[in-house]
């Protein structure tokens, strides 16, 4: 906690260096008294002040050495000198060590309970030095590289002091109680710095993945599934057992797949963990979905929705009654567009039920009912069971068969609005599929409102992006892709933008075209930082109803939505590439052409 001496000094220092004026300062100062913050926090928050500055600008007021540990390559033998839940307890990190005394990366240099606790930890004398929050977690998260090493080594000990106790010929229950407690230890440990370090890495999936002699811990970052960790095959039984055991499923079953969750607390927040257990070759898949409850609502101007495609989803959502479906692969985002779109209409005078598997986010002032088929709670009995309670809207988070199908319809007919998702490859797909699942026609034409087709594309960093001009590969598929997408000259580009929702776009048919990737930094994994989708709308109309009458095919369907104006995927995915926000080479591995 800085005192207010040293506070006062970071502000002069700000207002030295030109980094904001008196004004700016001054209603920062204000609006920091009125919420209880500091003067710094606020010039955060209002991105006048680079997190990193003010760590530097602490540094030199408080008369502490600053140090970067953007590059820092810190050896393994000193990394250990402070175990992984001490550096999480301080937020503290040993970065070297010069003429025997320690150098250590503080979050808080003035700690110095911390200082002490650590030097007699280690015995050695500690020089502290300031660096960011985010720069120790950065490096207290790869801990878990050397995670592996560790485990193996615990367990080495543990079978040792197995072999003693079996020595000394105690009975049978006793042995195995010391082989529990010598065991259990370090795979806890293990298992909570796999969790700890997928959740703060904002991994969406952990895969626990058998070998035939090692086990591969990879967790999914950003769509991208990435190798965090090897460890020992013999790690492989305690740890599948210790999964088990946390998410209440059957340690002795190891023939069939296995379903649950679990909670896990970090930093004083709940996450909910999926899992699914499946019998492989070599031993028994873990996959486990990590769901932050803490995680923030998203608008659909933040999920990525522009222009038209906005705007169709806001006129369907408008409407009374009939059915607003999204559709896509698993994972593309589907059941989170849904959710945005409850909170575009939420309100006390309307009555909104969900029926979910699982719950993802929890709302507040929205009813939500958990699938649970071990009792009969599937889609369809769920839904029967709300048309009774007499919802305004409703949300189902699959259409999967028939009956759920024709449930979903009759209740958009009686004067519902219906939410719901379907997997097909694009948006297009979706009316052949109610077709397929028995729904006829004229009922399907009656009741959609609005269809969306979406996929996930990585975002480019915004700390480390760098222009470049395309190749000539490159701007032929774009040419090919936006003929009628970007405008040909000025006098079309009002018309243009306001249609697709992106401004500053290039005039078509140039040789070249400015797009952006991310160099790789602190902030980032391989230039990419966070996710963003890429979507194509479209809405029931006449033309489309005749369609669906005559039993039209997807093509058909998919030519008159663009007819209507619908943008494709692919064409949404390369204007967000044109505008900085992703790459041609995640547009291309999400949305080629169907």
């Amino acid at each position: 906690m800085l005192s207010n001496e040293t506070l006062h000094k970071i502000e002069q220092l700000i207002l030295d260096n030109n980094i904001v004026d008196s004004h700016a300062m001054e209603l920062a100062r204000i609006e920091a008294a009125k919420v209880g913050k500091t003067t710094i926090d606020i010039l955060i928050e209002q991105k006048l002040l680079k997190e990193e500055d003010s760590v530097k600008l602490t540094a030199i007021a408080s008369h502490v050495p600053y140090v970067d540990l953007t590059n820092q390559q810190i050896p393994e033998e000193v990394l250990r000198l402070v175990p992984r839940d001490v550096a999480q307890r301080y937020m503290a990190v040993p970065i070297g060590m010069v003429d025997g005394k320690l150098n250590l990366a503080m979050a808080d240099p003035q700690d110095l309970q911390a200082i002490d606790f650590i030097s007699k930890k280690t015995g050695y004398y500690v020089n502290p030095f300031m660096a960011s929050h985010r720069q120790i977690e950065k490096i207290i998260g790869g801990y878990v590289a050397n995670l592996g090493a560790e485990v193996a080594k615990e367990l080495d000990t543990a079978q040792q002091q197995q072999t003693t106790v079996e020595g000394q010929k105690v009975d049978k229950e006793t042995s195995k109680k010391v082989e529990t407690i010598v065991q259990d230890a370090p795979i806890t440990r293990a298992l909570n710095a796999i969790f700890e370090y997928a959740i703060n890495s904002k991994a969406s999936d952990i895969h626990v993945e058998p070998r035939e002699h090692e086990l591969k811990i990879r967790f999914r970052i950003d769509g991208i599934l990435q190798e965090a960790m090897t460890l020992p095959k013999s790690t492989e039984p305690a740890l599948i057992s210790r999964i088990k055991i946390m998410s209440n499923l059957k340690i002795d079953e190891h023939r069939i797949p296995q379903d649950g969750q679990a909670q896990y607390k970090i930093n004083g927040r709940e996450v909910d963990l999926r899992i699914a257990i499946a019998p492989l070759t070599y031993g028994e898949q873990v996959v486990i979905r990590i769901l932050d409850k803490n995680d923030q609502m998203i608008s659909l101007d933040t999920l990525g929705f522009r222009g038209q495609a906005y705007r169709l989803i806001k006129n369907g959502m408008s409407k009374p009654h009939g059915m607003i479906l999204s559709t896509g692969p698993t994972g593309s985002g589907k059941s989170t567009t849904l959710y945005a779109v409850i909170q575009e209409i939420k309100s006390v005078k309307i009555n909104i039920v969900t029926l979910e598997d699982p719950v993802e986010y929890k709302m507040d002032g929205i009813n939500q009912i958990q699938v649970n088929t071990a009792v009969g709670l599937t889609f369809a009995s769920g839904l029967r069971s709300i048309l009774r309670q007499d919802p305004n809207v409703i949300m189902v988070g699959e259409i999967r068969d028939h009956e759920t199908a024709d449930l979903a319809v009759q209740a958009a007919l009686t004067g519902h609005i219906v939410l719901s998702t379907l997997h097909t490859n694009s948006a297009s797909g979706v009316l052949p599929r109610l077709l397929d699942m028995g729904i006829e026609p004229f009922l399907v034409a009656s009741t959609i409102n609005t269809v969306i087709g979406q996929r996930l594309v990585r975002r480019v960093c915004d700390k480390c992006r760098q222009p470049f001009q395309t190749t000539p590969a490159a701007t032929q598929m774009i040419n090919q892709s936006l003929g009628y997408v970007l405008p040909k000259s000025e006098a079309d580009r009002a018309k243009i933008e306001a249609w697709v929702g992106y401004e500053n776009l290039p005039l078509f048919n140039q040789n070249a075209y400015t797009l952006y990737k991310g160099a790789g930094c602190e902030e980032c994994t391989d230039g990419y930082k966070g996710r963003v989708g890429i979507f194509e709308v479209f809405e029931m109309n006449d033309a489309m109803e005749h369609l669906l009458v005559n039993h039209a095919t997807t093509t058909q369907i998919q030519e008159q939505a663009m007819k209507d104006g619908m943008l494709t995927m692919k064409q949404d995915g390369l204007l967000k590439a044109l505008t900085a926000v992703t790459t041609i080479e995640e547009v291309a591995r999400v949305a080629s052409d169907y």
